[in-house]
């Protein structure tokens, strides 16, 4: 029995600890907002918090998370900054990697309040968008970055 912390929520799944924690997060706990895409951690649209660091859930062994702090797009509140940077900018188009991009970006902003361009396009150099939208997703970006310093808050 492997036990979990998620979303604040203690859970015991019987799986082998070799099972990607993508699958446990989506199959198992039923939050399907993290999504699966290459399997292979390449893209990030299965980026969870692992004690708050952006990770690619798709290749961490449901047994190396064990006894850490799990945060899915489904745990990160209604009002973070970057959920309401993405409502306001219109960030999405398809939106199927959108959760995991906002993930990373939550992290990004978390570790740095004021991230300069630099830090943003190493955060999201890695990340893919089959839409397209990167432009937007800077501009959500950039924004974010503008309610955090406005509102002087932790995101």
């Amino acid at each position: 029995m492997i036990s979990l912390q998620v979303n604040g929520k203690k859970y015991a799944v019987d799986v082998p600890p070799d099972t990607p924690l993508l699958w446990v997060i989506r199959d198992y706990l039923k939050l399907t907002g993290t999504k699966y895409a290459c399997g292979i951690g390449e893209c990030g649209s299965c980026v969870v918090h692992i004690n708050g660091k952006a990770q690619r859930s798709c290749t961490i062994p449901v047994g190396e998370a064990q006894g850490k702090k799990i945060t899915t797009i489904e745990g990160l509140p209604k009002n973070h900054p970057v959920k309401r940077a993405w409502i306001q900018e219109q960030v999405p188009q398809c939106g199927y990697c959108q959760p995991g991009v906002i993930m990373q970006v939550a992290a990004l902003i978390s570790e740095a309040k004021k991230p300069d361009a630099e830090k943003i396009i190493a955060a999201m150099d890695d990340v893919l968008c089959r839409c397209g939208t990167y432009p937007r997703i800077k501009k959500g970006i950039k924004t974010a970055v503008e309610i955090v310093k406005k509102e002087g808050r932790k995101s």
